[in-house]
């Protein structure tokens, strides 16, 4: 790629290889939206409560965000192109089997295993592109389309969920399976293989991994259960979930190969890119949640009804790849990033005010400003997350800021979750509605945080917060290979 006529210019090679690795991302982004606006008939369905219901989607998310340490650093050990691969066909194979569920627990387990698959697909494909395209304007083109990509499979997921969903709940888990097996063959063919990583003397660091995950999934139940638990197991749970994260710590120090170096953890840009990550998916997720249960099952929408009014959220699709890279270089990340938080602020103190008869008018500001402020938020604390690590470290990399953006939608969805039923009233509308506008403050409160973190990043002025000019090349093998 070096010899290309223009710093922004990509060879045919790449741009097919980017179009693969897009194809995963829109996958695991269409069937997070689809399973979104499918949840009130899977519910009516199986018979599910709200706390089931919502572990429908925290499965995923857990399997997603608990493995994904681990994910990121198997794609450095065993091969990225290997674990991309090896971990699709997992993803066709439980997505199929999630559309067969006939109880919620099967559905659940699916669910958990599915996001299993992409906690070690997605770092993997992550990674290539963050080795494969030479650190600098190539890699964060190559990482703006990506972003937006995902988004676009989030908001084509909404409308093609309502359709589905009309039919049956069930193809919303069976139609991810035909695409899941069309990008599988695209990746044998056109992603190039590379030498197998050395592990002489390597090991998975298993010990992490089991305490970092046990940690996430017991501080998520305990939020989830918070609302109608006595005092004494939520403590409890804190407890033992903070126990779980010191003992991964006191592990990660004393590994020989550690699951995470401590030592990355030292990079300020690095740390506030995480955190303004999970408490951003904290938001977005659980304003998503608390929408499609407040239009659906309050205002009685249909599911396709829902789609299109959440179908605005999609003009990050557009955005991501043709605005955000050119804001960026004018503004640099940081104030880019900052700005996207403050705008996500303002829609969803924008949507508080909803009552039983809002119309839509009144709904669309907040879904559009929130399209644009994930265009400004997502690619370009990307960026931020990968830019100058160690190519030995990308899958690492890529792991932790998934693993903070999962982690933090688990969260969302939990608190948003506990605060709503918690509000609940009764089961008369308004005291639905109550519990409702309850639990969107949860939302507001999480990006304002992510706001102020972001803020800090402003003090220290250029560097890895804008574009990089030039910088860490690609992998010699790798990109040889897109060339």
């Amino acid at each position: 790629m070096s010899g290309a006529p223009s710093p922004l210019s990509l060879s045919g090679r790449s741009w097919a290889v980017l179009f693969v690795l897009c194809g995963a991302i829109f996958l695991e982004g269409i069937d997070v939206a689809m399973l979104n606006v499918a949840l009130p008939s899977i519910r009516s369905d199986l018979g599910l409560s709200t706390g089931e219901l919502q572990w429908v989607m925290s499965a995923y998310v857990l399997g997603y965000g608990g493995f994904m340490l681990l994910g990121g650093r198997a794609a450095d050990l065993f091969g990225r192109r290997q674990m991309f691969v090896l971990w699709l066909t997992v993803f066709l194979l439980f997505s199929g089997l999630g559309g067969l569920a006939t109880e919620g627990w099967m559905l659940i387990a699916a669910r958990f295993v599915t996001g299993v698959a992409a906690a070690f697909m997605t770092p993997a494909g992550l990674s290539i592109i963050t080795t494969g395209f030479p650190e600098g304007p190539q890699r964060n083109k190559a990482l703006l389309v990506y972003s937006g990509t995902a988004a676009g499979g989030f908001s084509i997921g909404l409308v093609v969920g309502g359709l589905l969903t009309a039919v049956h709940w069930r193809w919303v888990f069976f139609a991810p399976v035909v695409l899941a097996a069309l990008i599988l063959v695209a990746a044998l063919a056109f992603i190039p293989r590379s030498p197998r990583p050395d592990r002489t003397g390597q090991r998975v660091d298993l010990a992490g991994a089991l305490t970092v995950t046990g940690g996430i999934v017991l501080l998520v139940l305990t939020a989830e259960r918070a609302a109608h638990a006595p005092l004494g197991p939520t403590l409890g749970g804190l407890a033992a979930s903070l126990a779980l994260f010191t003992a991964f710590v006191l592990i990660e120090r004393r590994a020989k190969h550690p699951l995470v170096r401590l030592g990355v953890l030292r990079d300020g840009s690095l740390l506030r890119a995480n955190a303004m990550g999970l408490l951003f998916a904290a938001g977005f997720f659980g304003f998503q949640f608390v929408a499609v249960l407040y239009l659906q099952e309050l205002r009685g929408w249909s599911t396709l009804e829902t789609s299109f009014a959440l179908l605005a959220i999609g003009t990050d699709a557009i955005l991501s790849p043709l605005v955000t890279p050119k804001l960026v270089e004018r503004f640099g990340n940081a104030k880019v990033t900052l700005g996207g938080l403050l705008v996500a602020a303002l829609a969803y103190a924008l949507f508080l005010p909803v009552g039983t008869d809002t119309v839509y008018a009144a709904m669309f500001p907040t879904m559009l400003l929130l399209g644009i402020a994930f265009s400004l938020v997502y690619g370009p604390l990307t960026i931020v997350a990968t830019e100058g690590v160690d190519e030995a470290e990308q899958g690492l990399a890529g792991g932790l800021f998934y693993t903070s953006f999962q982690f933090g939608a688990a969260l969302g969805l939990s608190v948003a979750t506990a605060v709503g039923v918690a509000a609940t009233d009764g089961t008369s509308p308004g005291a639905v509605l109550d519990g409702y506008r309850a639990a969107l403050l949860v939302p507001l409160a999480a990006v304002l945080a992510a706001a102020v973190v972001g803020a800090f990043g402003l003090r220290g002025g250029k560097g890895r917060g804008t574009v990089a000019v030039s910088g860490t090349q690609a992998a010699p093998e790798t990109a040889e290979a897109l060339r």
